[in-house]
C-alpha cells in the first residue's frame, strides 16, 4: 500500500473518528505530497521522494517546536508536539544510534577518509543511506565524533 493510500484510508478513519489534529495534519501531508509531485511533474512520488516530503515535514515541525519552547509558549509547542507525533506514525522505522554508528564507520572506511576536512565528503556518502531513518543532527554528530 503506497503512503497516499494509506494517508486516504487514515484520513476516512480520523474522519469518522472525528480526530480534528490528526485529520488537519494528515490533510497537510497528502497536499504536501501532492504539490511536490506537481512541483516535479509527475503523477506520483516514488517512496523514496515521498520519505523525503515526510522528513521534511517533521524536520520543520520540530525547528517550530524549538522556537515555540524557546519563546515559552507550551500552548504552541502541544499542539507541535501532537503534530510530531502523527507525522512520525508514517516515516520509515528509525535506525538505533549503534546501527546509526556501523553506517558512519562503514561510510568512513569506504570514502578514506581520515580527518574533519572530511566531513563534508562522509556526510553526502551517508544521507542518502540513512535519508528519513535517522535525524541529521545525529548523523553529523557521529561523524563529527568519529573523525577527530
Amino acid at each position: 500500500m503506497s503512503l497516499l493510500e494509506r494517508l486516504n484510508q487514515d484520513m476516512k478513519q480520523a474522519m469518522k473518528n472525528k480526530e480534528k489534529d490528526k485529520l488537519s495534519v494528515i490533510r497537510m501531508l497528502k497536499a504536501s505530497i501532492q504539490n511536490e509531485a506537481i512541483k516535479q511533474k509527475k503523477n506520483e512520488l516514488s517512496e523514496e521522494e515521498e520519505v523525503t516530503v515526510l522528513s521534511r515535514e517533521l524536520k520543520q515541525r520540530k525547528d517550530s517546536l524549538q522556537e515555540f519552547n524557546n519563546a515559552d509558549r507550551s500552548d504552541l509547542a502541544d499542539k507541535v508536539e501532537i503534530e510530531i507525533s502523527i507525522v512520525s506514525e508514517y516515516m520509515p522505522e528509525q535506525l538505533s544510534e549503534d546501527e546509526v554508528l556501523d553506517i558512519v564507520k562503514q561510510t568512513i572506511t569506504e570514502t578514506g577518509a581520515a580527518s574533519k576536512a572530511d566531513m563534508g565528503k562522509v556526510m553526502s556518502a551517508i544521507m542518502p543511506k540513512v535519508k528519513g531513518k535517522a535525524d541529521g543532527s545525529v548523523v553529523n554528530r557521529l561523524v563529527s565524533q568519529q573523525l577527530s
